[in-house]
């Protein structure tokens, strides 16, 4: 029989993603029959989207319009931009505690500017295609400051679900402290004090509403999942408080600006002074805008079985949070919650998310005045259920038992840390950290160990690893990547100054950074002085491209570089025996 030669196939390189919005390519076979699953998806997920808009606005410390003013502009501005299919925007709960602490500090005009920059980060991140790179936040993190921002949500709307009222300037003292609250808390541990030093003021009328609106929303869904339980929870509560005259706070009084009004254009006071402040501001809503969005994208991916545009979809987020920011809206993200329902209902392309806009838009011109009507603790009841959808409580449950303890405490440490002082923080604290114990992973299985001649007595001499070294020749492989937090482990390759020749084997090192190439160069330079000669074995691409710009390559002779053990052994022979002969 005769035999064929095995042809040697190329890796195929990852065709680079387009940036054109998934409308654009969708539209192109669109039917009258998904145009209708379309509409009704919309028409379901504006109805689920209108009592969150407003209490996720409330939370973040600004009026219920501007939560819809988010989702009517920015969930447009998403599905017709964005690269995913049924990707559905506007105000999350992951962004509720940033902007309640930038509205508590920097006033609207703050969150406008911090807005409008986050927009700006996004869109360039988008442009130098960095959607891949997100991949690389570790999960830990993410996990960490997921569940302390709702734990953040919790705390925060415990005031308005107990009805309390907070007494300024009272003093009381608790565990042997003394605690006054000066002012409206805004920290979540201020929060917290305020809530002890004030639950003698609960209102249990504002209690019963609060528990009625969360066994509605607990209960409804496991009977009549099609109507939204937030939208069932506002109306019947609004309905109680309304005919039964409670005594308890609603929208209306607390005294927002309900006016059927359509967005207007917003443009704030802008300096340089102000924007450099508000950068680490907008970094953050930028970093949490993109993960979130692009998290959404990957669930609703294995929903439909598509593959979303993750660049483009940093662009979209970023054009949406700026004509969000500029007509009087908050930060938006995808929506993980209201994606999936865009997909239960039937919604495949960006179609139903603009008509889940336009939706949201007529009901704020028509039916906006009837929210002063909703009840607080509604408001707050919906926000325990968000928070609770949110943290994730099964995922660090089982990263607390399968994972590394160092994985362990950089998710504690971001909750900690997200939940006691802010997220970004959170975040900057957990990445240095997580990348120092990645790094000292990766010295820790970086090694340098020497090779043993066959002819040693101890050696196993049916090892076919071993190779046969020449006499004054010793041979070194190092494993692993060499960067600086493993440049220790090298050291000892100098020790041995009585040879001729010293190979050193690099196959299994995929990469060198400048310290690891440094560490080469002292390398050559003392056997150079120990009248040395140095034979590098498989060197790969980037190391080698590394010590070429170094002029290590020149300094060792390119003939001194082999592609294969056993090149590198008859080099060092060649050389040993030249050396004899001189």
């Amino acid at each position: 029989m005769k035999k064929t030669a095995a042809k040697a196939v190329k890796p195929v390189k990852p065709t680079e993603e387009k940036l054109k919005p998934k409308l654009f390519s969708v539209i192109k076979n669109y039917s009258f029959s998904q145009f209708v699953k379309d509409v009704v998806a919309g028409i379901i997920v504006a109805i689920i989207a209108l009592p969150l808009s407003i209490a996720l606005a409330l939370a973040s410390g600004v009026g219920p319009q501007q939560g819809l003013y988010t989702a009517i502009v920015a969930g447009f501005i998403v599905a017709f931009l964005g690269g995913s299919r049924v990707q559905i925007a506007g105000p999350t709960a992951a962004f509720a505690t940033i902007v309640a602490g930038i509205v508590a500090t920097e006033g609207m005009d703050g969150l406008i500017i911090s807005t409008i920059i986050a927009g700006i980060i996004l869109v360039i991140m988008g442009f130098c295609r960095f959607g891949v790179l997100l991949k690389y936040i570790p999960g830990t993190i993410t996990s960490g400051f997921t569940f302390g921002i709702a734990v953040t949500i919790v705390v925060g709307q415990i005031k308005d679900f107990l009805g309390l009222t907070f007494d300024l300037g009272k003093v009381e003292k608790l565990f042997g402290f003394t605690f006054k609250l000066d002012e409206a808390p805004i920290e979540t541990v201020d929060k917290i004090k305020a809530i002890f030093l004030n639950i003698g003021s609960l209102n249990w009328q504002a209690l019963v509403i609060g528990l009625i609106s969360l066994a509605i929303l607990i209960l409804w869904p496991k009977k009549l999942e099609k109507i939204p339980a937030s939208l069932v929870a506002v109306i019947v509560c609004s309905l109680i408080v309304k005919f039964s005259g409670m005594h308890v706070n609603t929208i209306g009084s607390m005294n927002y600006d309900l006016s059927a009004s359509l967005p207007k254009l917003t443009l704030p006071e802008v300096t340089f002074g102000r924007i450099k402040a508000l950068l680490p501001n907008a970094f953050t809503i930028a970093v949490l805008a993109a993960v979130e969005s692009l998290l959404s994208c990957v669930v609703s991916d294995g929903m439909i079985g598509s593959k979303h545009r993750s660049n483009m979809e940093l662009i979209a987020q970023g054009c949406a949070n700026i004509g969000s920011a500029l007509f009087g809206g908050i930060p938006a993200t995808g929506a993980i919650a209201r994606t999936a329902a865009n997909v239960k209902n039937g919604g495949r392309t960006p179609v139903s998310g603009m008509v889940h806009s336009i939706v949201l838009l007529v009901i704020l011109v028509l039916l906006i005045p009837l929210a002063s009507l909703i009840p607080m603790p509604t408001i707050a009841a919906i926000l325990f259920i968000v928070a609770y959808n949110m943290c994730g409580w099964r995922n660090i449950r089982n990263t607390v038992k399968t994972a590394p303890k160092s994985d362990v405490a950089v998710l504690f440490v971001t909750l900690i840390l997200t939940v006691v002082f802010d997220l970004v923080v959170a975040i900057g604290i957990g990445l240095v950290l997580a990348a120092l114990l990645f790094m000292k992973r990766m010295a820790d299985v970086t090694e340098a160990h020497a090779w043993i001649d066959i002819d040693d007595e101890e050696t196993d001499p049916d090892n076919i690893l071993l190779k046969k070294i020449p006499d004054n020749t010793r041979v070194y492989e190092i494993n692993g990547p060499m960067f600086f937090a493993a440049a220790d482990k090298y050291k000892y390759m100098l020790d041995d100054k009585n040879i001729d020749v010293l190979c050193i084997r690099m196959r299994n090192v995929p990469a060198v950074d400048a310290t690891g190439v440094e560490a080469l160069y002292r390398i050559v330079k003392r056997c150079e002085r120990h009248n040395v000669k140095v034979v590098f074995s498989h060197v790969n691409e980037q190391p080698m491209k590394a010590m070429q710009k170094a002029g290590l390559v020149k300094l060792v002779g390119k003939k001194n570089f082999c592609s294969h053990i056993d090149t590198a052994l008859l080099r060092a022979e060649e050389i040993e025996r030249d050396l004899r002969h001189a």
